[in-house]
């Protein structure tokens, strides 16, 4: 980590995320929120989670954001900085809170599925120009953001606006619509996340996410409506995901997987895809390693997993589409032996 004073320039690192991160009181057991005696703390954000994930996948990693002056900040700051990230631009509010919020157990698309948010006035709604280093936010070849952060003020908005506008220098700028309808009481989401996602050089958006939000049937609705990003993914769930890339497009299948918690896969998915990208790999491996970190935080119960190792990822990725297609991921695939291909193919 490292941290800049006041005049100094800060360093470029690989990603830049900006975004709220909250505690996360996780059931001790199944239940219905009214009847879990106990939780335990975690963390969870978006952008956070795709960060770490990139941390510990060896890329300097950034995360701006802004949190209370309070414990729940100071567990938010040294969780997301243990993973390798540079926390020094996280800024602590003295009369706003960290937010929280509560979730049972088990899979967030199940109908008895409760969360409980406690983020309203939080120290991260109050982000905006002014009040976040922008300095810092820039100096990334990537920036990362979603429609999380549109949603909680005005001010956030317009901080995104600002960031997807465009300007010379720019890094590429990476955006997740991560539609939240809860966020959301103005009916607005449509338009904004359109205009945000029309700003992006690369967006993620999953086909049922886009259907949802946009009305748009299939992938080729999704590029007709979005055809100024250089790059757009569209993420299909099991059966995997297809990329646009100026005049290419490609899909890639998504290996099996013996789901633990279907929670954090869409944003280790972004890791995996960005990771690959910084290092200059073909779309095909791109979707791959999306796939594969999205497999890693599938088969583990919370939000963060630990990644493969590159190696063990890039011989993975470089399977042949016949074994590929063969290749199935449970919990532990991630510390496998030495040939990966022949130990999670049936």
């Amino acid at each position: 980590m490292t941290a800049t004073g006041p005049g100094d320039a800060p360093d470029v690192v690989d990603v830049v995320a900006l975004g709220e991160s909250m505690v996360a009181l996780l059931p001790s057991r199944p239940g219905r929120l009214a009847d879990v005696p106990s939780f335990e703390r975690g963390i969870g954000g978006a952008e956070s989670n795709v960060v770490c994930a990139l941390a510990a996948a060896g890329h300097p990693a950034r995360w701006v954001s802004r949190v209370g002056a309070d414990g729940f900040g100071d567990h938010l700051v040294q969780t997301v900085g243990s993973f390798g990230v540079d926390v020094g631009s996280v800024r602590r509010d003295p009369q706003r809170p960290t937010g929280v919020y509560f979730r049972t157990a088990g899979d967030r698309a199940g109908d008895e599925h409760e969360v409980a948010y406690y983020r309203a006035g939080s120290a991260a709604s109050a982000m905006s120009a002014d009040t976040v280093d922008l300095d810092a936010v820039r100096a990334g070849r990537v920036l990362h953001l979603t429609g999380i952060t549109a949603a909680l003020s005005a001010d956030c908005l317009g901080l995104l606006r600002e960031l997807t506008a465009p300007r010379p220098g720019r890094p590429l700028v990476s955006f997740d619509v991560n539609h939240r309808p809860r966020l959301w009481t103005d009916g607005n989401s449509p338009r904004v996340l359109l205009d945000l996602a029309r700003g992006a050089d690369l967006v993620f958006v999953g086909e049922d996410e886009a259907a949802d939000v946009w009305g748009l049937d299939g992938v080729d609705a999704v590029r007709a409506a979005l055809p100024g990003p250089a790059v757009l993914v569209v993420k299909q769930g099991a059966r995997g995901a297809t990329v646009f890339d100026r005049g290419s497009v490609l899909h890639a299948p998504a290996p099996r997987v013996d789901v633990v918690a279907a929670v954090g896969a869409g944003d280790a998915f972004a890791a995996g895809f960005l990771s690959a990208t910084l290092r200059g790999l073909p779309l095909r491996d791109r979707l791959r390693h999306g796939h594969l970190m999205a497999a890693a935080a599938l088969t583990v119960p919370g939000d963060l997993a630990t990644p493969p190792s590159r190696d063990h990822a890039d011989r993975l990725a470089a399977l042949d589409d016949t074994a590929w297609g063969r290749l199935r991921l449970g919990p532990g695939w991630t510390q496998a032996p030495a040939a990966p291909e022949e130990a999670h193919t049936p």
